[in-house]
C-alpha cells in the first residue's frame, strides 16, 4: 500500500469514527435511543474491522532478514575495535611499567578499591 492509499484510508477512518460519534451523542440527545444505538454499534464493527485487518496485515508481512552492514561500514568499526584494544594494552603496559618502578623504589602499592 502506497503512502497516499495508505493516508487516505486513515482519513476515512477518522471520517467515519467522527461521524459515528458525533451522530450517537446527537441522536441520544434527540431522544432517539435506537438511532444512537446503530451508532454505538456502527463504531463497534469499525473498531472490530480494524484490529482484524490489522492482524491480518501483521500475519502476511514476511520477516525481514537481519540487517547487513555495508563493507566499509564493518572495516570502520573493525579498524575502531582494532584501536581500542591497542590503547587498552597500551594502558595495561602502563600499569605494569609503574608497578616496576614502585616495586624497585620500595614503595607500597596503592590500596586497591572494593567492587
Amino acid at each position: 500500500m502506497t503512502r497516499r492509499t495508505s493516508l487516505f484510508w486513515r482519513v476515512g477512518a477518522v471520517i467515519y469514527t467522527f461521524v459515528n460519534v458525533a451522530g450517537a451523542v446527537y441522536a441520544y440527545a434527540m431522544g432517539e435511543a435506537q438511532h444512537a444505538t446503530v451508532h454505538v454499534l456502527l463504531l463497534a464493527l469499525g473498531a472490530s474491522a480494524y484490529v482484524i485487518w490489522r492482524l491480518i496485515s501483521m500475519a502476511r508481512r514476511p520477516d525481514s532478514p537481519p540487517a547487513q552492514l555495508p563493507d566499509s561500514r564493518l572495516d570502520y568499526l573493525q579498524q575502531s575495535v582494532d584501536a581500542v584494544a591497542l590503547e587498552v594494552e597500551r594502558i595495561g603496559e602502563a600499569q605494569r611499567f609503574n608497578e616496576k618502578l614502585r616495586a624497585q623504589k620500595g614503595e607500597t602499592p596503592p590500596p586497591k578499591k572494593d567492587q
